[in-house]
C-alpha cells in the first residue's frame, strides 16, 4: 500500500479544519444509504473519467464502506501524484466512532 491510512477521527478533524477533501467512491445505493456530509461522491467506476474534479492542492481522504476499495483508489491516486490517504475502516469506522452521517437516520450499506 503506497497511500497512508488515517483514522476516522483524523479525517473528521481535517474536514473541520478544511484541510482535506473527502471523496466517497462507493456505489449510488451505498451513498444514498448514508455518507459523510462534507464528502464528494465519485463512484469508483466513474473516477478515471472525473479526475479533473479532484483538487491537486489538498489532501484527498478516500472513503468506501470498509476501507478496501478506497485503499485501492487511494494507492492509485497517490501513485499518480495526488496527496491521497485512505480512511482506515471506511464508513464502518466512521459510524463506530460516533461521527455524523447524512441522512441523519441513514445507515452504512
Amino acid at each position: 500500500m503506497s497511500a497512508p491510512e488515517v483514522s476516522a477521527a483524523e479525517v473528521a478533524e481535517a474536514l473541520a479544519g478544511d484541510r482535506v477533501v473527502a471523496v466517497d467512491v462507493r456505489t449510488a445505493d451505498e451513498w444514498d444509504a448514508g455518507h459523510i456530509a462534507e464528502a464528494t461522491w465519485i463512484s469508483m467506476t466513474e473516477l478515471a473519467g472525473r479526475l479533473d474534479e479532484l483538487p491537486r492542492d489538498r489532501t484527498l481522504a478516500i472513503v468506501c464502506r470498509s476501507g478496501s476499495r478506497s485503499g485501492v483508489v487511494a494507492d492509485h491516486l497517490h501513485d499518480a501524484g495526488y496527496d491521497a490517504v485512505n480512511l482506515a475502516g471506511g464508513m464502518y469506522a466512521w459510524v463506530a466512532a460516533g461521527l455524523p452521517i447524512q441522512p441523519e437516520d441513514g445507515w452504512v450499506a
